[in-house]
């Protein structure tokens, strides 16, 4: 004997009713079935909606009408029954229908329904499965015969929640097959009988509990749990992409699983399974020829985890206080009490002082269970041994759940990293000492982002970076077309980098699936919103991100100003946007204490040397123990390409408008060519090297001379500048006459900055430096007297966004930790 359970999802519609017959006959052909049934997809929702409209008195007629029209629906698809079998089966939903209009009726009058009452109610769609798949297996020449399950299967406790009465159900479970020889038996599931012969529920969804109670009643082969899906998944996939199907789960894994969350099987399902040893197949109405999941002792004990599960909408409960230390009896009557409420408690865990036990309960049970608890220590809570009772309500538990866990160290460690990675407060644990699951329980705000960060470090191993860019210039726009060109690299590396946002001065466009980079310019034009704080971090929530990275490709100070929200609010900073590192001395190390504070990385390494590794370089030399002694560096590729332009001849203005039109200069040249950007450059190297100077600290000699017009517009200055053209010609012809040339140069010495023109002989390593490159010696107590120097082009748009680039794939590194 097999028993066959199908849900709700596999009895949507006739031709899933045809599905069903299919694989039951197929499965009919070696050996006889058992077949339980759920009601049709939505009856049951349909049902609890009529109940609760009748018990506030309003129009519940328009609803009991859908429902006749559904079964009705059913039936008139139902073409190759013969009349006989339509007729009997249209007399049963026709009853039904008559026997649910006059309960309503009474619960509308009363303003009440009776447990009892709602568990015949709540019973009726598995009674109409019964009905149609008896007709529809009878259709096909099968010998198939309806059984009444809701007097064969026997059960004790309240009319809605029942549990299983295993050794009344045996009897006459058995006495009806052994009455009936038949090749199915067709029964219903969720539906029971107490000792009384009263009709009782075996809790939402029970439909699984009860194939299980048939398999045990019948010491069945196997008992097989058909739905729709292929198996018990690693993690919920509508929370989780990528994830796994589960070949094999012990008993014990599986209630762990189950208890916790997960959909595919009933909490209660796997006990009376266990018991008799039967193997439980989970598999997919849709897909029969796949293998599905097995559950039986064995399991698959190699595997480290087996999957994430989550239990939501729960309140924690914590009675603490001296009264409980060294008292015995005090934790039975906190659980007596919940006991005597008829609730039940998800999750305990205890300090090791004895001074406070914690409990999770549903959150609909918490204000009877916060009664329940006053009522039990009212005299505890007047006298003060016992604190108020604390109770955290929209609470979740995260677990994972694994045989292989005994046998592995470090999986908790990997666990509360993975947590701490999402940002997750853990505010509770609890562990039992088979060390077969681990749970925390956290904010349900945070459940999804928590089981998507542990499910991508146990099972994916592909770490996310979810880019929202903000400036789509010359440096943005080539980073997006670099990102877009990576894409298979960053495939091969396993990373997922999406770009879900991009912002420039005036919108903002967002796009939970990722936006095309080859069109994002259209979506950008059409969009009606502007970029905040406010927009991304709901955007972000909304989405369940982890890992958002804010990427500024700005030069603007406002944007820069609001780095310590975007950390605080759980994003990395990655610009080459030098405002924000030479803004106030305050801000700077404000910046560097949200970013630690916040486990988020505020990476910058393009502001100094574009392409190169200056930064980085530059701390590891000094983490390696190395101490700065002095440093000067050509930092702007601007200025590199007009001085290098400057000795093969060419005059000052016509130098400056090529590097214009090549874009090597700002909009406006004269943010270049006052010293300023340099002066940032040289202050963000001196605060890594531990300097507490402000930028006007900077001692700065811009290009242009003083008494030099450079007012009005870019065209008026640009028509002006001319008129340097000799002068300047005069001082390179100067530097050439003692063998020197004419670099713009920024150095520390002694503790100072100072940012001007200088003349270096050809000996100087800087003296070659031309053409846009940067170029960088750094004196060190390990490098002198021949300095570190480094070389490279420091301008264009190119290499500036592979700096950016690398820096956001650095964010990485606190996934790489766990």
């Amino acid at each position: 004997m097999r028993v066959l359970k199908f849900g709700g999802s596999s009895l949507a519609s006739l031709p899933r009713f045809a599905d069903v017959v299919q694989i039951v006959q197929q499965q009919a052909a070696t050996s006889p079935v058992c077949l339980v049934l759920s009601a049709p997809q939505g009856v049951t929702n349909m049902l609890v909606e009529l109940t609760d409209l009748a018990y506030l008195g309003a129009d519940y007629q328009p609803e009991l009408t859908a429902l006749a029209e559904r079964y009705q629906q059913l039936l008139l698809e139902a073409t190759h029954l013969t009349a006989e079998q339509v007729s009997t089966v249209a007399v049963l939903w026709q009853q039904q229908l008559a026997k649910l209009a006059l309960h309503l009726q009474g619960i509308s009058l009363l303003r009440h329904c009776p447990d009892h009452i709602k568990a015949q109610i709540l019973g009726l769609g598995e009674q109409f499965s019964v009905a149609l798949m008896t007709a529809l297996l009878q259709a096909k020449q099968l010998h198939a015969v309806a059984l009444d399950a809701v007097t064969l299967i026997k059960s004790q406790g309240d009319y809605l929640n029942a549990s299983a009465d295993i050794a009344s159900s045996e009897q006459t479970l058995q006495q009806a097959i052994t009455n009936q020889t038949a090749a199915v038996y067709v029964i219903a599931g969720f539906v029971s009988s107490n000792s009384q012969g009263e009709p009782t529920l075996l809790g939402r969804n029970g439909s699984d509990y009860s194939a299980a109670i048939v398999a045990a009643s019948l010491r069945a082969n196997a008992c097989e749990i058909w739905t729709d899906v292929d198996g018990v998944y690693s993690a919920d996939p509508r929370q989780v992409k990528q994830t796994r199907l589960i070949d094999r789960l012990s008993y014990d894994e599986a209630m762990e699983l189950s208890y916790f969350g997960a959909k595919v099987l009933h909490p209660k399902t796997i006990g009376p399974l266990a018991r008799y040893q039967i193997p439980c197949y989970i598999k997919n109405t849709l897909n029969p020829a796949a293998p599905g999941t097995c559950i039986d002792s064995n399991g698959d004990g190699e595997a480290l985890v087996k999957g994430i599960s989550s239990l939501e909408h729960l309140a924690l409960f914590t009675v603490s206080g001296p009264g409980l230390k060294g008292v015995v009896g005090m934790a039975s009557r906190v659980f007596a009490s919940m006991a005597r409420a008829q609730i039940s408690v998800s999750l305990i865990t205890q300090s090791s002082s004895e001074f406070s036990i914690s409990f999770c309960v549903s959150q609909l049970y918490l204000s009877l269970a916060k009664k329940a608890l006053e009522q039990e220590f009212e005299l505890e809570l007047q006298t003060g041994l016992l604190r108020p009772v604390s109770i955290l309500a929209d609470m979740a538990i995260v677990s994972l759940v694994g045989d292989g866990m005994r046998q592995h160290r470090g999986v908790a460690a990997k666990f509360f990293a993975s947590l701490a990675q999402a940002r997750v407060n853990v505010v509770a644990i609890a562990q039992d000492s088979s060390e077969r699951s681990i749970s925390a329980v956290v904010e349900q705000a945070v459940c999804k982002d928590a089981v998507r960060v542990c499910h991508e470090n146990f099972f994916s191993h592909i770490p996310s970076i979810d880019v929202f860019l903000v400036g789509c210039g010359v440096v943005g726009a080539e980073l997006l077309a670099q990102i877009e060109r990576q894409q298979a690299f960053l495939q091969q590396r396993q990373v997922k980098l999406t770009v879900y946002g991009i912002a420039n001065s005036r919108q903002l466009l967002l796009v939970k699936e990722g936006i095309n980079l080859a069109d994002w310019q259209s979506g950008l034009g059409q969009s009606q919103a502007s970029f905040s704080l406010a927009a991304l971090t709901e955007f972000v929530r909304q989405q369940h991100l982890t890992n958002p990275v804010l990427v500024d490709c700005t030069s603007d100070e406002g944007i820069a100003s609001q780095y310590v929200d975007f950390l605080a609010a759980g994003f990395h900073v990655v610009t080459p946007n030098k405002k924000a590192n030479t803004a106030s001395l305050n801000y700077y190390r404000q910046l560097r204490l949200v970013a630690q504070q916040q486990r988020r990385r505020f990476l910058y390494e393009t502001t100094v040397g574009a392409g190169l590794p200056v930064i980085d370089t530059l701390q590891g030399l000094l983490n390696a123990g190395d101490e700065l002694l002095a440093f000067e560096g050509i930092l702007s590729g601007s200025l590199s390409y007009i001085f290098g332009e400057l000795d093969a001849g060419a005059s000052l203005s016509e130098v400056t408008g090529r590097a214009k039109a090549k874009g090597f200069t700002e909009p406006d040249p004269r943010d270049d060519l006052s010293g300023m950007d340099v002066a940032r450059k040289l202050l963000i190297m001196a605060r890594e090297a531990g300097m507490q100077l402000e930028l006007c600290d900077v001692e700065t000699a811009p290009v242009l001379p003083a008494d030099f017009d450079a007012s009005g517009s870019v065209d008026d200055f640009m028509a002006r500048l001319p008129l340097l053209d000799a002068a300047f010609s005069q001082r390179v012809a100067a530097a050439k006459a003692e063998g020197k040339v004419l670099r713009y140069i920024g150095e520390i010495h002694q503790g100072k900055c100072r940012v001007a023109i200088k003349a270096l002989t050809q000996a100087h390593p800087l003296a070659s430096v031309t053409a846009g490159e940067n170029a960088l010696a750094i004196h060190t107590r390990y490098y002198q007297p021949i300095p570190f120097v480094l070389r490279g082009y420091g301008a264009g748009a190119a290499v500036t966004s592979a700096g950016v680039f690398s820096d956001i794939m650095r964010t990485l590194s606190w996934q790489q930790q766990v």
